[in-house]
């Protein structure tokens, strides 16, 4: 298991501890095999009974595989794109033609675009922490004229805590660029499947999220606003994240059943960290079976199919 254990891993750790000790000693095969035993079972109590602070905590997980990570697994080609041709290249947003191989003989070709954190500090800092500035957005759109001017399906794989809320991208048009690709999204005429992998965050996960197909990981959240914020405006503190995280219903399987996404993508037991070949391969999966289903649609079907799929969310009520 990697490192980096949350607070409600701590029981898996010292069992991990022990097997590890245990390992360098010969003779303790059969202790081993019970605390592996015993390991699994740790697993299947502590994951099948998350609250949704600790899935925010998973979602978060400095382990978790990101876009560029997902693409490297589950593409045979892929060349990147950078600029929106106006002012610069954000690396918060990464996005170019790719071809996921369908088998030995046949590939799909597509655009695949998503947002990107980083891991060390240098490339956390290069990656805004994941945060795209108004050029990230408008370097997005770009991709997508591109991909309907040449008939490819979209494919968009969000994980970011939101837009970024700096002097500078408010000056350069940060809540038009945003307002723009979600008019544009809604009325390109090829398929677009969404998926959140990580944290789904506010208007800045909604600009790259406007699809046919909405998918979630497991372990994702999607919100209109992080526990914390939401923490911070409601009961001016902070601190009391965990609570606003059950009352925001920010999981994928709350947001399932309100028809917010329309499946949840399964992780390895534990979170996609564990495993990320195995997650990267039930995402490769969903986005052949939500292309598949969309494939037999005409441009107005798609197009009116995902507009009335967003009018439709929410209830209004005069009482």
């Amino acid at each position: 298991m990697p490192g980096n254990y949350l607070d409600f891993e701590r029981p898996i750790q010292e069992v991990q501890k022990k097997i590890d000790e245990l390992t360098s000693i010969p003779g303790y095969e059969s202790e081993i095999n019970k605390l592996k035993v015993q390991i699994e079972k740790l697993k299947t109590k502590i994951y099948s009974d998350l609250t949704p602070w600790q899935k925010v905590l998973l979602a978060r997980h400095p382990n978790r595989p990101y876009t560029l990570d997902y693409i490297d697994l589950i593409t045979g080609e892929f060349v990147e794109l950078a600029g929106d041709r106006a002012f610069g290249d954000d690396k918060a947003i990464v996005g170019g033609l790719a071809k996921i191989n369908i088998n030995e003989e046949k590939s799909l070709s597509l655009v695949i675009i998503g947002t990107q954190k980083g891991r060390e500090t240098k490339e956390k800092i290069l990656r805004n922490f994941g945060m795209p500035h108004p050029e990230g957005y408008r370097k997005a759109l770009r991709l997508m004229k591109m991909a309907e001017k040449f008939n490819l399906p979209i494919v968009t794989l969000v994980d970011t805590p939101g837009a970024y809320p700096g002097v500078g991208a408010e000056e350069r048009g940060q809540a038009e660029a945003i307002a723009r690709n979600l008019r544009e999204m809604a009325v390109l005429k090829v398929p677009i499947v969404v998926i959140i992998t990580g944290e789904g965050g506010s208007g800045g996960a909604l600009a790259l999220a406007v699809g046919n197909r909405v998918l979630m990981m497991e372990y994702a959240v999607y919100s209109v606003i992080s526990p914390e914020g939401c923490a911070s405006i409601l009961w001016r503190d902070s601190e009391k994240a965990e609570q606003a995280a059950a009352a925001l219903k920010i999981t994928s399987k709350d947001l399932h059943q309100f028809g917010i996404i329309d499946e949840i993508i399964p992780e390895p037991l534990g979170g996609a960290h564990q495993d990320p070949k195995l997650a990267a391969q039930y995402i490769k999966q969903a986005i052949f079976k939500s292309l598949g289903e969309l494939k037999s649609m005409t441009s107005d079907e798609l197009i009116e199919q995902r507009i009335e799929k967003f009018q439709s969310f929410g209830i209004f009520s005069n009482q």
